[in-house]
């Protein structure tokens, strides 16, 4: 459904943004040098611990405001949402990006966005997107 172009292009709508790579070199977007949301493959140990329910598309590592969001989205919709024990205690969510539909992509990264931008700058963006 989703692809790495979508997210580019959704990142690219929102102000004061940048792109730049993880600390593995993988694609990282960033609100004044707060990463929001960035590519983020299954690890080893993550393999292990999910079995044969670990996902072998792209996946998404997105910032949400709190855990009760986080657990929200978890339970809303597990076959686009889940975490590994990495996160736990992070108020991060991970998504299969291949599953996600592009409203909802577009809604998790501007709430990832607002979640990570100063208040001065989601404030101004809000008012100039509400007009």
């Amino acid at each position: 459904m989703a692809s790495w172009e979508d997210v580019r292009r959704i990142v690219a709508s929102l102000p004061e943004t940048t792109e730049r790579g993880s600390y593995d070199g993988l694609p990282a977007w960033r609100v004044r040098d707060k990463p929001f949301v960035w590519e983020r493959p299954l690890r080893r140990a993550e393999l292990a611990a999910l079995g044969d329910a670990a996902p072998d598309g792209p996946i998404l590592g997105a910032r949400v405001p709190d855990l009760g969001a986080k657990e929200a989205l978890l339970a809303d919709d597990p076959a686009v949402y889940f975490t590994t024990p990495h996160f736990d205690g992070y108020p991060a969510v991970l998504v299969r990006l291949d599953r996600i539909a592009l409203p909802e992509l577009t809604e998790l990264v501007v709430e990832a966005w607002y979640d990570r931008a100063p208040k001065r700058l989601a404030a101004a963006h809000r008012a100039q997107t509400a007009r």
